[in-house]
């Protein structure tokens, strides 16, 4: 979900807001080294990290098992699980305490929508803990995200996890949390429990801690201009990236991220409120993912001529379509749907249909 300036940012902000731009939509893919893992695995995680920061976002996360493979070509193919040996056993345990877990936490701190909707129906706590094994481990830095952070930042969106009947509705955390995983993690190849359970393992670019990595500064935005010893790297579920991108989130959300860009990587609410605020937002001609996700988005005559369908893929075109989308699948999309099929099976949903981009033409 991170846009790098070297990418030429596909998005198109209503107004006039400069288009979206994720620190993993970097071409320079400054936060390869973002998969230099664990403690115990330092040369596999570095493999990963080259994989992931590869991304287009260039965002430790792009653990470069991300694919797109189209609708067409491998809509039927069911997303891999890949080797979490716990998925499976988190999926069926967590699915039976997530009824009642979820029942009980449906309180007034877990209520995101109006009258009965909650977040907590869709996901527990336990399902949180089952997803992100690893995001607590010295060497990702993840602790930021918290499952409260969540249900607080999902508070400012009631119609997130709110839309449609209960499959849609957790096909929507799926795919979310899919996504903003692939963002942020620090898995690899034969990484403990399998590369899809380290996901919200970075909470910033690596190598770029204490606003060191100062080429995120457009100093031509005379709208959003760079505050003195501040830099704009990727920070949270989304990787948030750029100068120009801290101004307008920070203008949508009423805080100021462009004198401050590091609450995006120390307030648990912040960091995932961010990556919610661009999955809600449509900006044209993009539709918002959560349209996609929830069936409100129906492709135009010139969508549908250009192999653009609802799915997961069209959400993967819509965050890194100019990197990942209209090409032979690469490793990025691989990765995304790894982790939509993980959590899908965690949840008890299918993963749906036309998981891949590879025949969705980009957008601009």
């Amino acid at each position: 979900m991170r846009r790098s300036r070297a990418r030429t940012p596909a998005r198109v902000l209503v107004a006039t807001l400069l288009p979206l731009a994720c620190a993993g939509d970097d071409a320079a893919g400054t936060a390869t080294t973002t998969t230099t893992a664990t403690a115990t695995a330092t040369s596999s995680a570095t493999q990963s990290s080259d994989a992931t920061a590869t991304s287009e976002t260039g965002d430790p996360s792009d653990t470069g098992a991300s694919s797109t493979s189209d609708t067409d070509s491998t809509s039927s193919t069911s997303p891999t699980t890949t080797g979490d040996p716990t998925a499976t056993t988190a999926a069926s345990s967590t699915t039976d305490a997530t009824t009642d877990a979820t029942t009980d936490a449906t309180t007034d701190a877990t209520t995101t929508g109006d009258g009965d909707c909650s977040l907590a129906e869709v996901l527990s706590e336990a399902d949180w803990d089952a997803m992100f094994l690893h995001k607590d481990d010295p060497a990702c830095g993840g602790e930021v995200y918290t499952y409260q952070g969540l249900l607080d930042a999902a508070a400012a969106y009631p119609t997130f996890a709110c839309e449609g009947d209960m499959a849609i509705r957790t096909g929507e955390v799926a795919a979310f949390l899919a996504q903003i995983s692939h963002e942020t993690t620090g898995g690899w190849a034969d990484a403990p429990d399998g590369p899809y359970a380290w996901g919200l393992c970075f909470i910033e670019e690596v190598g770029c801690e204490g606003n060191s990595c100062p080429q995120y500064c457009d100093a031509q935005n005379a709208q959003y201009p760079c505050a003195a010893g501040k830099t704009y790297h990727g920070r949270g579920a989304i990787q948030l990236s750029w100068n120009y991108n801290y101004g307008q989130v920070g203008d949508a959300l009423g805080v100021d991220l462009l004198g401050d860009p590091d609450l995006v990587a120390s307030d648990s609410e912040l960091a995932v409120q961010t990556a919610l605020w661009f999955w809600m937002t449509a900006q044209a001609p993009k539709p918002s993912a959560h349209d996609v996700m929830v069936g409100a988005w129906v492709p135009s005559a010139e969508d549908a001529a250009l192999g653009r369908v609802p799915g997961f893929g069209m959400v993967t075109n819509i965050i890194n379509g100019g990197l990942e989308c209209g090409k032979p699948t690469p490793p990025a999309v691989e990765d995304r749907v790894g982790f939509l099929g993980r959590y899908a099976m965690i949840l008890g949903v299918a993963p749906g249909r036309d998981l891949y981009c590879d025949q969705m033409t980009p957008y601009l």
